[in-house]
């Protein structure tokens, strides 16, 4: 059957390369929209999921760490008391106004932390060491927002909030979302951004070995008042979705990823229903010498997976090349095996959905119809 099936996609070539076309635009639509969705998602939470800490003490409104309140820095020493407690380390994250040297100006995220610790970051860092910090002015940038910050780079100078700062050390890849991360120590960072000096934007918590999460934030909870505590996994994904849900991003995408979808079911389906109506007297021929409805749609379907999985490698292989292109522009990602098994499943289901059509036409026919002039 799989010879037989090679023959009827060979026939009609245009066709062929059609109904293929079909399904690797819509895998590599689903790919390059998937992977732009992991990106933005990834850069929502990085604050959070790169800092290396068990828990996250912050406002009792927030849900979102690019939009942390002001808690009162005391916490910090009745936390460190509780029982399991290993260190809490205090972070000040502002929004700041930031003046370049080619004379334009931005808004900027600082991110201040506790030294020689930095526990709140930076992280890929890709010049310079985490004791250039310890420098006068000095602040981190990232390669990849080098245009944003008016093309500042390891060694350069600029204004944040009037005041002088000075690129000691250089990230690739250490960014957020919808800002550009500057790191510095905590003192300096309420330098720049007038940070009330009694207040925090968050206390990083890390635990004993051994300690229980859960029993540890509610006790945090309790003996707290006006803060609420997090684990670095919920506070990550509360910070995604209270992003998702106020940006409309989630629903963009998710319909493109459909239109691709219907796409290329539509694409393959008149594709495999124009062939198959061609050759209606071939397949007229195969019922008339014994072939039943079973094989002749098993055929169809054998073509089908023939364009699946073809499809499947070319449009991946696309995928590939559009990862590693856009990661030049800093959009950096990857598919975990699961997203490929996904994408494999859509790619069948793409090609299943464009054969109905075909088969229904095809078992309609009488046998006898190729004896008819």
């Amino acid at each position: 059957m799989f010879k037989t099936a090679i023959r009827f996609i060979m026939y009609d070539k245009p066709k062929s390369i059609g109904a293929l076309f079909g399904v690797v635009i819509s895998i590599f639509l689903i790919g390059q929209q998937t992977g732009i969705f992991i990106f933005l998602t990834g850069m929502m939470s990085s604050l959070v999921d790169n800092i290396q800490t068990d828990i996250w003490v912050v406002d009792n409104k927030t849900t979102n760490v690019s939009a942390l309140g002001q808690i009162d820095a005391r916490y910090q020493r009745q936390i460190e008391a509780l029982p399991g407690i290993d260190h809490v380390y205090p972070l000040v994250i502002a929004g700041a106004s930031a003046k370049f040297s080619d004379g334009k100006s931005g808004g900027i995220s600082l991110v201040g932390s506790q030294a020689p610790a930095f526990v709140g970051g930076p992280w890929k860092i890709s010049g310079g060491t985490l004791e250039n910090l310890l420098f006068d002015d000095a602040v981190t940038t990232d390669a990849f927002d080098k245009k944003l910050l008016g093309g500042a780079q390891l060694g350069s100078q600029f204004e944040i909030g009037g005041k002088r700062a000075k690129v000691t050390l250089q990230t690739n890849g250490a960014r957020g979302f919808g800002a550009s991360f500057v790191f510095t120590t905590i003192d300096r960072a309420r330098y720049y951004s007038k940070f009330p000096r009694d207040k925090v934007s968050a206390l990083l918590v890390k635990v004993k070995p051994g300690a229980d999460l859960k029993q540890i934030t509610t006790m945090i909870d309790q003996n707290m008042f006006g803060v609420k505590s997090w684990t670095k996994q919920d506070f990550s994904s509360a910070t995604v979705s209270t992003i998702l849900g106020s940006s409309g991003i989630a629903t963009s995408v998710g319909t493109l990823i459909v239109f691709a979808i219907i796409a290329g079911s539509i694409i393959i389906g008149l594709t495999l229903y124009s062939a198959a109506t061609d050759r209606l007297k071939d397949y007229a021929t195969l019922k008339a010498i014994g072939a039943t409805n079973a094989y002749v749609r098993n055929l169809i379907l054998t073509q089908a997976l023939i364009f699946a999985l073809v499809g499947y490698i070319i449009g991946v292989l696309l995928m590939y090349g559009f990862k590693l292109g856009i990661a030049k522009a800093g959009i950096m990602f990857s598919y975990s095996i699961s997203m490929y098994i996904a994408f494999a499943v859509v790619t069948l289901v793409i090609s299943m959905i464009g054969v109905i059509a075909a088969i229904r036409r095809i078992v309609k026919i009488e046998p006898a119809s190729v004896f008819r002039g």
